[in-house]
């Protein structure tokens, strides 16, 4: 019997929720740094930050996923990720490392979260689920079109 496909993801922790993205789609994770604000910019976006060159904005998943917002701590950490259409950096507590998956281990997230839309699937692990995201759907249009012009102008 063949093995079905594995997926390599990246788990990261805000609070106690663990959320993951597809390896394929992260570039690299840093230490938290000074985030610059950005005037005009969506609710969700901290700000921006230079790496290594590129200003890339800063997205806070706790306001989306609806977690207690807090300061930036210096034990932190900067995801910094590729959408369809720009690089983001994610702030989160922490990276836990990199999950092998067997596809079938996924369950869609339509089966378990169906009012969800940046969430793509849900894996069970033995101390927890994991939330599969879609980096994609995570900025709504209008505040892709709100970054657009707040990065234009900053």
């Amino acid at each position: 019997m063949a093995d079905s496909a594995v997926t390599e993801l990246v788990v990261f922790r805000l609070d106690e929720l663990r959320i993951a993205l597809p390896l394929t789609t992260v570039e690299r994770v840093l230490r938290a740094v000074h985030v610059t604000r950005l005037p005009q910019a969506p609710e969700i976006v901290l700000g921006v930050v230079n790496v290594q060159g590129r200003i890339i904005p800063v997205v806070d998943p706790r306001k989306r996923f609806r977690l207690p917002e807090r300061a930036i701590a210096l034990a932190d950490q900067l995801v910094i990720a590729r959408t369809s259409r720009r690089p983001v950096a994610l702030l989160v507590d922490a990276v836990d490392g990199v999950l092998e998956v067997a596809e079938r281990e996924a369950v869609p997230a339509l089966d378990v979260l169906p009012k969800v839309a940046y969430v793509e699937g849900v894996v069970k692990q033995k101390d927890g689920l994991v939330l599969i995201h879609d980096l994609d759907k995570f900025l709504s249009l209008e505040e892709e079109t709100a970054l657009d012009q707040a990065m234009e102008i900053g």
